[in-house]
């Protein structure tokens, strides 16, 4: 089995896209007449947890996608970086390239001239990064895991005449969309505290209705 760790680099007014150092888990040897069974812990997330949370992240910022196209229809960085993770949610390998089209989509976000398609972008971005979350049991891995949808959601709120309104729908959207896989990963993880900011309240909410 294969567990995923690293650092993380921070990026301003975004979920960061962590970037990730892979190590192998060596498989434990059968023990023989003068051995003591060895034990081993399972990492917090492994190459399954990943591609559930992929499948997830992919959906949720597939739902924003026609705000971000609808303003640049001829920019295809989002789009791209929600069909690599696809690929790797179905089964595809983690490579090179899917990190950097997570970048690209963020740089898709940073060039948008509109709040909505920048959110919608951002998601994509996201999606593709969630591929990289750390098997760390801390808030902010929790983040990496929620981005996805949470930009979504701002995302739909920022396109339209009810903010508010739209808001709760896509979180119950989201929350809807979450496998029982997916939420068993997130109660795995420390909960979120309320914080300020309509972003953070965004993850607190997901958080919180991944968790009942």
């Amino acid at each position: 089995m294969t567990a995923f760790g690293g650092r993380s680099t921070p990026r301003p007014d975004i979920a960061e896209i962590p970037r990730f150092i892979e190590t192998d888990i060596d498989t434990p040897i059968a023990p023989g007449p003068q051995m003591m069974p060895i034990e081993t812990n399972p990492p917090l997330l492994n190459e399954e947890d990943l591609r559930n949370i992929a499948l997830w992240a992919a959906v949720c910022a597939e739902r924003a996608l026609p705000i971000f196209e609808t303003e640049a229809p001829d920019d295809t960085r989002p789009r791209a970086a929600l069909s690599a993770i696809r690929a790797f949610a179905q089964g595809g390998a983690r490579t090179a390239a899917l990190r950097k089209l997570a970048w690209a989509a963020n740089s898709a976000a940073r060039q948008a001239g509109d709040p909505a398609a920048s959110a919608a972008a951002r998601a994509a971005m996201a999606a593709a990064g969630s591929a990289y979350a750390h098997p760390i049991a801390t808030p902010h891995q929790v983040n990496h895991i929620l981005g996805p949808a949470a930009y979504g959601a701002q995302a739909a709120a920022l396109a339209a005449v009810d903010p508010a309104g739209i808001i709760e729908a896509e979180v119950r959207w989201a929350i809807a969309q979450a496998p029982p896989e997916v939420r068993h990963i997130v109660q795995r993880m420390p909960a979120r505290a309320p914080s300020k900011g309509q972003f953070h309240a965004l993850l607190y909410r997901l958080d919180r209705g991944l968790r009942q």
